[in-house]
C-alpha cells in the first residue's frame, strides 16, 4: 500500500515528530540531547529553516519548523541521518533508530500555531518529567524566558508575543496535537 502524501502547509510551518523505533529511548543522556540540538542548529544554518519550538522527550522529539529554501522532507532527512550516524557510533549499534518516517501536520493559522507551541512546551509537564515547563532543560521554553539560541523568536513574535508564549505555556491546557498513539499498529 503506498504512503499517504503529507498535507502541504500553505504557511510552510509544520509540527514534526520523530519517534524511536519500538518506542525506545533515542536520547539516553545529556550528551545525546545536546548532540541532537547541535545537529539541529548546524542543519538550520545549511538548510535555511526557522524553528519556533522544540522539545526532546527521550523516546520522541517535537519540532515546530518553517521550511524555507529546502523542502521539509530533505531537512528532516539531513537531521535524522546525522543524528542516527552519531548515535549508532556512540552506542556501537547498527540499523534504524526512528520508527517509520517522521510524522508531521500542517500549521496554517495563528491560533493553531499558538496551540502547538504551548503543547510542545507542556509536553514534559504532562509526562510527569517536571512541574513547570521552565524546569525542563531540553525544550525551547527557556529560550522564550531568557536567551534565544535556536528558536527564531523574532519570527514567532509576528504572530504571538514572547510574553504570551511564556504565560500560556505555564497554564495547563488539556489539548492534543499529533498525540503519540498508545497502541501499536
Amino acid at each position: 500500500m503506498p504512503r499517504r502524501a503529507r498535507k502541504h502547509a500553505i504557511s510552510g510551518i509544520y509540527h514534526v515528530m520523530l519517534r524511536g523505533i519500538n518506542c525506545q529511548q533515542i536520547l539516553e543522556d545529556k550528551e545525546d540531547n545536546l548532540k541532537f540540538l547541535q545537529i539541529l542548529k548546524e542543519c538550520k544554518l545549511k538548510c535555511g529553516y526557522k524553528i519556533m519550538a522544540y522539545c526532546l522527550m527521550g523516546n520522541h522529539i517535537h519540532i515546530l519548523i518553517k521550511e524555507e529554501s529546502m523542502p521539509l522532507g530533505e531537512v528532516i532527512k539531513r537531521i535524522s541521518i546525522r543524528f542516527v550516524y552519531w548515535y549508532n557510533t556512540k552506542y556501537q549499534r547498527v540499523g534504524h533508530l526512528f520508527q517509520d518516517r517522521f510524522k508531521s501536520e500542517a500549521v496554517d493559522d495563528e491560533t493553531y500555531l499558538f496551540t502547538v507551541i504551548r503543547y510542545i512546551h507542556q509536553n514534559p509537564v504532562k509526562a510527569g518529567m517536571c512541574k513547570n515547563p521552565g524546569d525542563y532543560p531540553y525544550s525551547s521554553f527557556r529560550e522564550y524566558l531568557w536567551q534565544q539560541n535556536l528558536v527564531d523568536i523574532d519570527y514567532v513574535e509576528q504572530f504571538i508575543s514572547r510574553k504570551t508564549v511564556v504565560k500560556t505555556s505555564n497554564e495547563y491546557v488539556a489539548e492534543e496535537c499529533m498525540e503519540i498513539q498508545k497502541t501499536r499498529t
